[in-house]
């Protein structure tokens, strides 16, 4: 239940993050900007993809939209389309924004010129594509590339953005809760997801995703959600296990559930089970100042249960998948990271507990907030194995 300030910010006609929070944020980035001796930033996102550009100005990027910050004075946004600019100004309101024309790059490239860009004093955060990146080495050589310190500056949290993830969560705790109270044998894949989107669309939320694992618990032969639906009809005796994101603007929340369609079999009851006591296990160790390696050695009751896992295990999220992503013991996600965990980081528990085939699994987890002393739930969807004791 969205109330009190939480419900200020929703129904807000477009919402915005406090004048100091933005002051923050900006400062934060030039302070990434002097350690990498460098004078200007452009940042950039394409397709609803870089989070950069709504951090610093407030607009989604919805084609393509290319900044260019400079320490002293405003920000330039050139934005596509042209017919995205006038909405573009209304929610960047501290920046100058205008239409990148032709290029949106070859604008921001003639702003830096404008605004006195020397070579070797530029730096990059988003995705540039090749062309792109030619273009700025031509004009300013080789670009600083800020995108592993920007992830990082994400991972912890301001008590502003924690609202606003939190709200988020919410959205997806409609979709998992619309999904397993909508559960019945003949929907489809395809339908599932309309169940899911139902919920919280019309709220003001925006789906990130909505991913179903769906096989018969008897015999099974999938074990982590498939990204894509099929048309297959659920049948009773089927395992479904979904993750689902909904996000409120830029913010969103994750949970993941399994639920059994009639009496689960004695293997989806033991995965189960693990999966719980890993998420259990990992959420004991997770504090500021502990460790990932120590997460990683707590859910080893995976193993110990004799299974595995396919999806990463846990990873930062909001403002992006961010670090740190770790897999299991028996699934390492790459080098363990030595950087200990964060108050103010959100991070995504997620056990997705497999036979050693990878035939049969479920999932469970949810996002939560890092304190001093342990974690802070962030989504109520109850956790456990639901079962919908359903027929045909």
């Amino acid at each position: 239940m969205i109330s009190g300030h939480l419900r200020v910010i929703l129904e807000a006609d477009y919402p915005r993050f406090s004048e100091a929070e933005m002051a923050r944020r900006r400062a934060a980035i030039e302070a990434l900007l002097a350690q990498a001796e460098c004078h200007h930033l452009v940042f950039c996102g394409a397709n609803r993809f870089g989070s950069a550009v709504q951090w610093l100005t407030g607009w989604p990027v919805t084609a393509e939209a290319v900044g260019v910050l400079t320490p002293g004075a405003r920000d330039a946004l050139f934005v596509q389309y042209h017919n995205h600019v006038p909405q573009a100004r209304k929610l960047a309101r501290d920046a100058d924004v205008a239409w990148g024309g032709q290029s949106a790059i070859r604008a921001a490239a003639a702003q830096l010129e404008k605004r006195g860009a020397k070579a070797g004093h530029v730096a990059v955060i988003g995705p540039l594509s090749a062309d792109q990146h030619e273009m700025l080495a031509t004009k300013f050589a080789k670009p600083a590339n800020l995108n592993k310190s920007y992830l990082r500056l994400r991972t912890v949290k301001s008590a502003e953005e924690l609202d606003w993830l939190r709200i988020g969560a919410h959205f997806s705790d409609l979709g998992m809760m619309a999904l397993r109270d909508g559960l019945r044998p003949g929907l489809t894949e395809r339908e599932l997801g309309d169940l899911v989107e139902r919920a919280y669309v019309a709220q003001g939320a925006t789906n990130v995703v909505h991913y179903f694992g769906v096989t018969p618990m008897h015999d099974p032969q999938i074990a982590v959600p498939s990204q894509f639906a099929s048309t297959r009809a659920l049948a009773a005796g089927d395992i479904v296990f979904a993750e689902i994101a909904a996000a409120f603007w830029d913010y969103p929340g994750q949970v993941l559930r399994s639920f059994a369609l009639g009496e689960p079999t004695p293997l989806y009851r033991d995965l189960h089970a693990a999966a719980d006591a890993a998420f259990d296990a990992i959420a004991a160790v997770l504090r500021d100042g502990a460790l990932p390696a120590q997460a990683i050695e707590a859910a080893r009751v995976i193993e110990d249960a004799g299974f595995t896992t396919i999806d990463d295990l846990l990873h930062g999220y909001g403002g992006g998948y961010l670090p740190p992503i770790l897999g299991s013991a028996s699934r390492p996600a790459g080098p363990v990271p030595d950087e200990p965990f964060h108050a103010g980081m959100t991070v995504v528990i997620q056990p997705n507990v497999v036979t050693p085939d990878g035939k049969a699994g479920v999932q469970t987890g949810e996002m939560v907030l890092i304190t001093r002393d342990g974690i802070e739930r962030m989504h109520d969807v109850p956790r456990g194995f639901a079962i919908t004791q359903s027929s045909s």
